[in-house]
Formats: C-alpha cells, structure tokens, sequence
C-alpha cells in the first residue's frame, strides 16, 4: 500500500480510538495529516470510503497477529502469543468506534465484523489440527465446533450486555475466556507445557 496512505490510515486509527468516529469530520484528520482536504479526498471520496478503508486497513493488522511468522512454535506456542497480542489490542480500542460503526455504519461494520469472525475461525481451527497432530490437544474434540464456539465467545464478550452485572473488563474476560480454551482442549501432555509456559511469561 502507498506509503501516504498507510500514514492517512494510522493517523486516522489514532484520531478514531481517541475520540470516536461520528466526531472526527475529514476537516479533523486533513488538519492532523497536516494536509489540504483536497489532497485528503485524492485517496479518498468521502467518510464512508475513510471509514470502509480503515477498517480494512485494521482487518489487515488484526490479521497479521495471528498470521505472521510462526516457523518453529507449536500450537500452544501460537496460542499465546496471539492472546498477548490481542490481550493489547482490546486495551487500546476504544468502545465508542464499535458503537458509532454499528449506530451510523451498520452495513461497513457488519462486513467488518464477518470478515474478522471468519479469519478467527480459519485459525483457531487451524490450531486445533496442528495442537492434536503435535501431541498437545485432545484428539476426541469436534474441532469444527470448537472453533465456531470460540469465535461466538470472543463476540459475546464486546456485547456491553454480556456480564453486565460483573465488575470485569473486557481484557480480563478475554484472558479468563482464553485459559478455559486451553484448558478444555489440551491433553495432559499440552497441560503441563502450558503450565511452563505461563511461568516463564509471567501470565
């Protein structure tokens, strides 16, 4: 991707997660581009299209969490490094984007969200083959069903109504959701390495 647009999309990301979407015009993000809106609208049409990209632009970095180079790691390996990462990137977002997306943009953020959901699943499906296949998981798990189940838990914990009545933050339900995950999918062998693992990282 052109390297000016990369630099419209993360300042565009910043001024997002600071301040919502709906409050942020493209008079904001030129100023902090310190750039004309002419210039701005040669990348591009409008807010709708800011907002289609960026979220692409997101979709591709979410993405590249969970893809990225993992020769020489087994599955659990893979597991966490992923829940570190994305432990982060729930601390950073802020939940006015998720509302103002649904509220303003539902049909961008309903395309957004089935991507992102689709992607998860591939994956954690993935690992699930790769885990059982190395000795780590159990072998006797549905790992179709699994990995669904999975991905409509991390949906439901950004619902503002799930565990409303619990004093948690999304971060905390997301690392206590992903140790139960392990949990139920490991075999003994893949317990006792998860064990060690989470000495040595300090979770």
């Amino acid at each position: 991707m052109d390297d000016k647009m990369n630099m419209i999309l993360d300042t565009t990301e910043s001024l997002f997660k600071r301040y919502g979407i709906r409050s942020i015009s493209m008079e904001d993000i030129s100023k902090e581009l310190g750039m004309s809106k002419k210039t701005l609208y040669q990348f591009v049409e409008n807010k709708p299209d800011l907002i289609e990209k960026f979220l692409q632009h997101i979709l591709r970095k979410s993405n590249s969490c969970i893809t990225e180079d993992s020769s020489g790691m087994n599955a659990i390996d893979i597991l966490l490094q992923v829940s570190i990462k994305v432990s982060k990137e729930i601390e950073d977002v802020n939940p006015v984007i998720a509302f103002d997306l649904e509220k303003f943009y539902p049909a961008l953020y309903r395309s957004f969200v089935m991507a992102k959901r689709e992607h998860v699943y591939l994956k954690i499906k993935e690992n699930l083959e790769q885990g059982a296949a190395e000795g780590l998981y159990r072998t006797d798990i549905d790992f179709d069903l699994v990995a669904k189940l999975y991905v409509q838990k991390l949906i439901d914990i950004h619902n503002p109504d799930f565990l409303s009545s619990v004093d948690f933050n999304v971060e905390k339900v997301f690392q206590v959701m992903f140790d139960n995950h392990i949990r139920g999918i490991s075999n003994t062998s893949g317990l006792s390495y998860y064990e060690k693992k989470k000495l040595e990282l300090n979770l």
